[in-house]
């Protein structure tokens, strides 16, 4: 499964990264590697939440 990000330099230095399909799933690294490595542990991590909380999986039915 692939999700689009945006990756964008934070003001203080480093990354922030967002991931728009997945509502408040967001993360930073110092380093853009850093920053890409920390989005898809934050995504996996979202939708195991996601799973516990709700029963629900990615993507949603209709």
């Amino acid at each position: 499964m692939k999700f689009n990000i945006i990756l964008t330099p934070a003001e203080e230095g480093g990354f922030n990264v967002t991931v728009p399909a997945l509502d408040g799933c967001f993360t930073q690294g110092e380093t853009e590697k850093e920053a890409l490595k920390n989005a898809k542990e934050a995504i996996l991590c979202y939708l195991e939440g996601l799973e516990k909380v709700s029963g629900a999986s990615w993507p949603p039915s209709s």
